[in-house]
């Protein structure tokens, strides 16, 4: 039996997406023992809060990510129904997973404005505007799109056999909005960089950067994948995006809980929510 060039191409796709997703979860898993004592103090010493439920949400959801997507690489004989269900739920979680990442900084934007409640309804209004358009361009791309599995005999998992352009629309949407609140991060340092902030304001201001310098880096290369990639080249990036971001986003805020317990005390301030530490910011 011969294989046309897009079932070649298409096994080649599926195979490379394998193996980067065991890695994936290999580095998951590697950064989760690197820091496994820091995260357990934190979940034990720290009181219960919002924060603290958006921080397990944030650590723990890219691990069901990348297991869900194993899965979908690796499942013999695949139904494309099955297949079409599993990278529904998938997506969902993958949306979650950017948007508690993404709350992280809000938050942290919100108290370098000192707690300016205008610009938090700002911020919250125009990201849950992004979110809702990604998640109906994602879904309504997803739902008509056809799935396939390889047609070459040992080659496991399946993929879009049709796709859309229009996906790249959603990571437009994230970049501009990452873009505009690393903005709103440098005017809250070039407003405040002469009264001499303490380490805390400083280590919120380059997380801030390095956060948002990344995740648009990301979102451009998801963009240009979206355009030019076969399928299961991108998709694959879809998920190594959100994972990157959720892992600096939560060991950010480890890092800042951290910088925070020591300054004032073993277990002082260790309940402090992340929307009064501009109080901390401004006074100490």
């Amino acid at each position: 039996m011969e294989y046309s060039t897009e079932d070649f191409a298409a096994a080649r796709g599926l195979q490379f997406a394998a193996y980067i997703y065991v890695s994936m979860a290999t580095f998951w898993v590697y950064d989760y023992a690197c820091s496994l004592h820091e995260e357990w103090s934190f979940l034990l010493q720290s009181h219960w809060s919002q924060v603290k439920g958006l921080y397990i949400v944030t650590r723990y959801l890219p691990i069901i990510i990348l297991t869900t997507s194993l899965y979908l690489g690796f499942m013999p004989g695949g139904n494309p129904g099955k297949c079409r269900g599993f990278y529904n739920i998938n997506t969902g979680l993958c949306i979650i997973s950017v948007t508690c990442s993404e709350c992280f900084f809000i938050l942290r934007i919100y108290a370098l404005w000192k707690n300016n409640k205008i610009l938090l309804a700002a911020m919250l209004s125009t990201f849950f505007m992004c979110l809702a358009a990604s998640f109906g361009i994602s879904f309504a791309n997803i739902i008509p799109a056809a799935f396939a599995t390889s047609a070459i005999p040992g080659i496991t998992g399946c993929y879009h056999s049709s796709t859309s352009f229009r996906l790249f629309i959603p990571f437009l949407l994230l970049a501009g909005f990452e873009l505009g609140l690393m903005i709103l991060t440098l005017i809250s340092a070039m407003q405040n960089w002469r009264i001499g902030p303490n380490r805390l304001y400083a280590i919120l201001v380059k997380h801030n950067i390095f956060y948002y310098s990344c995740g648009f880096l990301f979102s451009v290369t998801n963009i240009f994948a979206s355009m030019h990639l076969h399928y299961s080249y991108h998709a694959l990036l879809y998920d190594f995006q959100f994972m990157i971001l959720a892992i600096l986003a939560t060991r950010m805020h480890l890092h800042l809980w951290e910088v925070n317990r020591y300054a004032h005390g073993s277990g002082a301030l260790v309940g402090i929510p992340m929307s009064d530490i501009s109080y901390l910011s401004f006074t100490a």
